[in-house]
């Protein structure tokens, strides 16, 4: 398909989701647009697409081919939390179907004072608003609960319900500190995380696990050794992938780019990506302004309003890896975003908004 194809189906497709609304009912897209009118009102004239502070990110529709792949633009659940507990999961997906979204990566499956839902039900609201549910975070473990829904605790469950939902993908946020910070603490870690891969790889899914910054930290018995490589090196690459939240990962680049005794230990996110490329289905678009007064060295914002140039991340990563505009995702989140709705909303704009230049960078 040509660029002015790919360009004319995305503006149908965005188009028709602006057509089809809230089909949650008239009360909950009453509040809705109460919620998005009241946070565009407190954030200034609308800006438009490529609303972000200009730094480098190459805003500005038609020059270029587009740097997201089409179908790929998901959204981690955790950021809309506060509106799913209280409206529920069908205005929420509506809203994301309006938006330009492809995908969903969940955080729970309950809605709150929304009321209940089963996963099947869960599952047809996805699938009514074009969204398809490509992963679901759940918790490492919780050794002094033997009824913990985790992994550790409660394997089959935990895939049970994965299955149920039909995802491709189920992983964990949690760190692999279960039995400390040695080199042979995470090679333990390691080993559970083979076997849950193993679990999963048997239903036809991938076990993953997401980063934080401190992934990157280094060993406590050995200072040299990075954690991060003890995790790669011993979890088996068709059984364990992993989900690079990048945002952490620069926090991870300014906060241990040196060894506890100051010699230089190099990071990199994106030349790990590079390397392994199998092993990175799934991405965390998250920015952040660079601030060198704070621990992590950067402050969470809106995805475009930061300073992390996703234009080149992207465009690296899709066009250096093997078939690399169809196998990653990119799910877009804020830990704490000042107005849910609004974020996603933004966060695609930006993203559906950035172009390649001229040389195809």
């Amino acid at each position: 398909m040509s660029r002015t194809s790919k360009d004319t189906e995305l503006a149908r497709r965005l188009s028709r989701r602006d057509i089809l609304g809230v089909a949650a009912g008239a009360t909950a897209a009453t509040i809705i647009g109460t919620a998005t009118a009241q946070a565009a009102a407190a954030q200034g004239p609308a800006k438009g697409p490529g609303h972000g502070q200009d730094h480098g990110h190459g805003h500005g529709k038609g020059k270029g081919k587009p740097v997201l792949p089409p179908g790929r633009l998901g959204i981690q659940l955790y950021s809309l939390r506060d509106k799913i507990s209280t409206l529920g999961f069908a205005p929420v997906f509506a809203e994301l179907e309006k938006y330009g979204y492809d995908e969903i990566e969940l955080a729970g499956y309950t809605q709150g004072s929304a009321g209940p839902i089963t996963l099947a039900q869960l599952k047809r609201l996805a699938k009514d608003h074009g969204l398809n549910p490509i992963g679901s975070h759940v918790g490492y473990y919780d050794d002094n609960n033997p009824g913990a829904y985790t992994f550790a605790q409660n394997l089959e469950k935990v895939l049970d319900d994965a299955q149920a939902l039909g995802l491709k993908h189920i992983g964990t946020a949690s760190g692999p500190f279960r039995y400390g910070s040695t080199v042979d603490g995470w090679k333990r870690a390691a080993d559970d995380f083979n076997t849950y891969g193993a679990a999963a790889r048997k239903r036809g899914m991938k076990f993953y696990q997401h980063n934080h910054a401190e992934e990157f930290s280094f060993a406590t018995d050995k200072p040299n050794v990075r954690l991060y490589d003890v995790l790669l090196a011993e979890t088996d690459p068709d059984l364990v992938y992993l989900e690079m939240d990048i945002y952490w990962a620069y926090c991870a680049q300014f906060r241990f780019s040196k060894r506890v005794d100051g010699t230089l230990a190099p990071l990199d996110p994106l030349k790990y990506v590079l390397k392994y490329p199998n092993r990175y289905p799934l991405f965390h678009v998250k920015d952040g302004i660079r601030d060198d007064t704070t621990r992590d060295g950067y402050r969470m914002t809106d995805v475009g309003d930061g300073d992390i140039d996703y234009k080149t991340f992207l465009s690296k990563v899709t066009s250096r890896t093997h078939h690399g505009r169809s196998y990653h995702h990119w799910q877009t989140e804020h830990d704490n975003p000042v107005e849910s709705l609004a974020f996603a909303r933004k966060s695609s704009e930006h993203l559906h908004s950035l172009r390649t230049g001229r040389c195809g960078d």
